[in-house]
């Protein structure tokens, strides 16, 4: 069995695993698992070891080796020699991928699961994080209607962009997974998306893509026939993103215009013309930028999770670019979202209620969050990106739909 595993090997890693094996103080016994190419050779005993037995790990990879040993005491299990720091810093020993076992991918056909997965089903911030300008700009449109969007208006258009941002974002999370078919198998939190495992591949992808586009087509027909103007340009966005953290440390730049584009739309959907309408456009226009703030700012903490393998990988993002500067970034991001969006208020003719609610509800937010956030634990930096979507998001739709409401009742 060994020998069939070892005769399978490329001829550069049979050379270096023969010479590993019979070395000095070798006794070869191999390990060999066909997701991670581990193999494990016990020691006798060396003259400096104290008569201390030792184990020694080698990893082969396509172009190094390397090579980790552990000494063990007497007695202690054989399984137990790898420490929990080296299975945590290498995705080669993480487990392998299993099948949902809970929440709603788990009652899903076993066939349409990877592609739930690959529109992330299960992880619905990114839908949030979409939706949220979109809420924000028809709320801030309503009052500049004429005249005023009703209620019912407003609530029909919000469902629209609710819908649009769940095909949208799950068409721009397949069109990432392909664009990095070969970079996530390289990073822990993302080896086993279904491209990147094996599970989708890249022709049914894009097939895939296809269809959720079409999709997409369908709910912005619903709107007004100018929107058709102002929403498929977003699609050049939507598609470059992936491109961006190639070739810039600012991809979250690229990622802020794609994701804020719905602090536009609100304005067309509701029937406004921005081009004819200049109050409209200059709020429009700060809502924008204030919402690329915010993207950046959010995108940043989401980047932290990974600066160690994307560092190895060859990702670029601004969280590696600025890795010690982290928190006065994010503080000046908070600072100027929150300043674009008081100018979007002023230039819509809002009220206070709005300045309060929305304004200083999410500068009381993102002051909490930046100075609770601990950047170097992936866990509470992803708790602070799911929630913090909640916390600022909510409260800046809050404070804009009460204004919309006093408005729309005096």
């Amino acid at each position: 069995m060994a020998r069939h595993a070892i005769l399978s090997l490329s001829t550069g890693c049979r050379s270096v695993l023969l010479r590993t094996a019979y070395g000095k103080y070798a006794i070869p016994s191999l390990l060999v698992s066909s997701s991670t190419r581990v193999f494990r050779s016990r020691t006798v005993p060396s003259p400096a070891s104290n008569n201390t037995p030792s184990v020694s790990y080698t990893r082969i990879f396509p172009s190094t080796v390397k090579r980790h040993q552990h000494s063990v005491s007497p007695g202690s299990p054989s399984l137990s020699i790898a420490s929990k720091a080296e299975v945590q810093d290498s995705p080669e020993l993480l487990a392998p991928y299993s099948p949902p076992s809970t929440g709603l991918l788990s009652v899903l056909p076993s066939s349409w699961v990877p592609y739930a997965e690959l529109i992330r089903l299960d992880k619905p911030t990114g839908t949030y994080y979409l939706f949220f300008p979109c809420l924000f700009s028809t709320l801030l449109a309503a009052p500049l209607a004429t005249p005023m969007a009703s209620p019912i208006s407003v609530l029909g258009t919000t469902f629209l962009f609710f819908s649009g941002a769940l095909i949208m974002r799950g068409a721009g999370c397949t069109i990432n997974d392909l664009w990095d078919r070969n970079l996530d198998p390289r990073v822990r939190r993302t080896r086993l998306r279904p491209i990147a495992r094996g599970a989708v591949k890249p022709f049914s992808a894009l097939v895939f893509t296809g269809a959720q586009l079409l999709a997409g087509l369908a709910i912005l027909l619903q709107f007004p026939t100018q929107c058709l103007y102002y929403g498929i340009p977003s699609l050049l966005l939507v598609a470059s993103y992936p491109l961006a953290k190639r070739v810039t440390h600012y991809p979250q730049v690229v990622l802020g215009l794609t994701f804020s584009w719905g602090a536009i739309m609100g304005f067309p959907a509701l029937g406004i013309d921005l081009l004819h309408n200049s109050t409209a456009m200059m709020a429009a226009g700060y809502l924008y930028a204030s919402n690329i703030a915010w993207t950046v700012l959010y995108d940043m903490i989401y980047a932290h999770m990974d600066i160690k393998d994307d560092a190895k990988a060859g990702i670029k993002s601004i969280a590696l670019k600025y890795d010690k500067q982290t928190k006065q970034i994010l503080t000046g991001l908070a600072a100027t979202q929150v300043g674009l969006l008081a100018a979007a208020g002023v230039a819509a003719g809002a009220g206070p209620v709005f300045f309060v609610g929305s304004c200083g509800g999410a500068a009381a937010t993102l002051v909490v969050m930046i100075w609770k956030l601990n950047l170097k634990s992936v866990k509470d930096c992803w708790w602070w990106f799911v929630n913090g979507c909640w916390f600022t998001g909510g409260a800046v739709a809050t404070g804009l739909g009460a204004e919309y409401l006093v408005q729309y009742m005096s």
